[in-house]
Order: C-alpha cells, then sequence, then structure tokens
C-alpha cells in the first residue's frame, strides 16, 4: 500500500474518533444543559449573578403580595421567598450600593407584607445602604407598606396608592348550598369555631383583629413617612390616592417616570449599573395556563375557585380594584 494511502487512511480514522469523541461530548454537554434548564424550570433554581463592580439592585414586587407555594418558573407573579432570599445575597454583597424597589401591587397578606417589610428594615440597618421605590399602575395597602422602608419614595403620574386598611372578608354561601341540596354540617368545640355565619358576637371578635393589624399599619406609616399617628389616622380610611394627592398629604416624595428615578438614584450613588434577579423564561408559563383556559371546568370547580379568591378569613393588606 502507498505510504499516501496509508497516510489518508490514518488522517480518517484520526478525524472519525475526533468526530465520534466530539459527538459524545456535545451529547453530554447538551443533556447536562438541558436538565440544567428543566431542573431550573420546574425548581426555579434562580441565578444571582450580579456584577463584579458597584450596582443597585433592582427588587420587583409586582402582584398580590402572598406566601410562595413552590419556586417553580411556572408561577408567575409575585415570588415572595425567593424576594427574601435576593435581599439576603444583598447584603452579603460588597458590590451592591443600594436597592431600588419597584413596586406594582395591589397589597397582599398581612404575614407576607410585613415580613418584607422588615426584611428590607433588615437590609438598609445591616448595610447602612438606601432603597429607594418607585411605585407603578399600583402601589396600594400591602404595596403601599413595603414602600415605608424606603427612604425616598417616587410614583408614576399615573400611580394609585394609598388604600392604608385592613380587609378580613368572605362569602355565605348557605343560600346558594340550599339551591344545589348542599346541606352544610360542623361539630365544634365552641359556638365561635365556625365562622360560617357570622354572628354579632363573631364579627366583633374578628374586628379586634382588624383593628390590631391596622394599629400596627398606620404605625409603620408614621415612622416611614415622619408623620403623627393621628395625622395618618386622618389619610387611611382605606381610601385610595392618585399620585398628586399623595404627594400634597406627604405619602410620597417625588412624582417621575421610571427612568428619571434611575437616573436622579444613579447620580446620587455614583453608579449607573443596576442588577435584577435572573430569573427562568416564562414562555412555558403562559402556554400552560392558556391551555388550563381551554379545559371546561366543572359547577363545584367553579364553586370553590370562587371563594378562594375570596380568601375565607384571611386579614389583608389589599386594594379592592374596579374591574
Amino acid at each position: 500500500m502507498k505510504k499516501k494511502q496509508i497516510g489518508g487512511l490514518i488522517i480518517a480514522a484520526v478525524l472519525f474518533i475526533a468526530v465520534g469523541v466530539s459527538s459524545v461530548l456535545t451529547n453530554a454537554v447538551s443533556e447536562r444543559m438541558l436538565e440544567s434548564s428543566v431542573e431550573t424550570l420546574l425548581t426555579g433554581n434562580y441565578t444571582f449573578n450580579a456584577p463584579l463592580s458597584d450596582y443597585i439592585a433592582v427588587v420587583r414586587v409586582e402582584g398580590t403580595i402572598q406566601e410562595q407555594t413552590s419556586t417553580g418558573a411556572l408561577d408567575s407573579g409575585y415570588q415572595h421567598t425567593t424576594t427574601l432570599e435576593y435581599i439576603d445575597r444583598l447584603m452579603e454583597d460588597s458590590n451592591n450600593k443600594g436597592i431600588l424597589l419597584y413596586v406594582d401591587s395591589p397589597g397582599g397578606t398581612v404575614y407576607e407584607s410585613e415580613e418584607l417589610y422588615l426584611k428590607l428594615k433588615e437590609y438598609k440597618e445591616t448595610t447602612d445602604r438606601p432603597v429607594w421605590d418607585y411605585m407603578a399602575h399600583y402601589a396600594a395597602s400591602g404595596g403601599y407598606m413595603v414602600s415605608m422602608a424606603a427612604d425616598r419614595i417616587y410614583a408614576n403620574p399615573n400611580t394609585v396608592t394609598g388604600s392604608i386598611g385592613v380587609i378580613m372578608s368572605g362569602y355565605d354561601l348557605t343560600g346558594l348550598y340550599e339551591k344545589l341540596g348542599i346541606r352544610y354540617v360542623s361539630i365544634t368545640s365552641g359556638e365561635n369555631k365556625d365562622s360560617s355565619q357570622l354572628t354579632d358576637e363573631q364579627i366583633a371578635i374578628y374586628q379586634t383583629q382588624v383593628d390590631e393589624y391596622y394599629n400596627k399599619f398606620v404605625g409603620i406609616v408614621s415612622e416611614g413617612r415622619s408623620m403623627s399617628e393621628d395625622d395618618v389616622k386622618a389619610l387611611a380610611d382605606g381610601r385610595t390616592y392618585t399620585a398628586k394627592q399623595a404627594q400634597e398629604n406627604g405619602l410620597i416624595d417625588e412624582i417621575s417616570l421610571y427612568e428619571d428615578m434611575k437616573d436622579a438614584m444613579s447620580k446620587e450613588l455614583g453608579t449607573d449599573e443596576f442588577y435584577e434577579l435572573e430569573t427562568p423564561v416564562s414562555v412555558w408559563s403562559s402556554l400552560f395556563a392558556k391551555a388550563e383556559e381551554i379545559v371546561p371546568k366543572s359547577e363545584a370547580q367553579i364553586l370553590t375557585e370562587t371563594a378562594e379568591e375570596m380568601e375565607s378569613g384571611v386579614p389583608m393588606y389589599y386594594a379592592e380594584q374596579l374591574q
């Protein structure tokens, strides 16, 4: 066999082996990337990949402030546990120079609203770094409460804010159950254990709880806005305010567009680098939501979901929106 033929065979063999090895490695890497993507999608392992130089962190509070029941990317809206963990990471990062709190929320549960407020306070006390707040469409009730941790509050000209108050609501479905032939039965250890049909005594009991949460809310606003509690209570009858009204009443500091507010914060803190927590792609969330809309629901499902949407005695810092 000629030397050229032998050389050609050797080169072909080497190329064959190289292509095979490359294919195996490529498949392994691809599978690992796919596994990682699926894991991120399902478990919501958000990536903290902040800049290695000075930056301002954007913390978004969008949607109802409530318990995070899972950490998957298939969940949309505000992610409570993820947000708290994000703020913890920011406290540990010396490159972080402050937080821009972006609020677009009508509020939410008492528990989670106050927990987020306290976490932001902890961030300020631990790091001595500022928190600036920007209100978008809504920053009402619990959305306004979390803003009280901010050093400066900016609002869009069309923001709806305020709604300083507490609501505890639910449905009395006994009339509907009777029409459907459903009999509700409860065996309790005390006359106030069952609240399916509220008595005057039970209403008075729940009112004391609402009043307690309300007074706490007033105290937080009083501290955050350097106002007396009497002045806060004069504004805190549950009503919402436009940005202009809120500024006139001392509930916010400035009316501004978002980019203008970012420019002001950049100049104040000496950096134009802004960082947001990197989240998994949410396209699958939209697809599953569309699929869920197509599937017809039974009457029982509709009744159950309606009752859950209206809550069932859970105290809320929440502003009900006109449809």
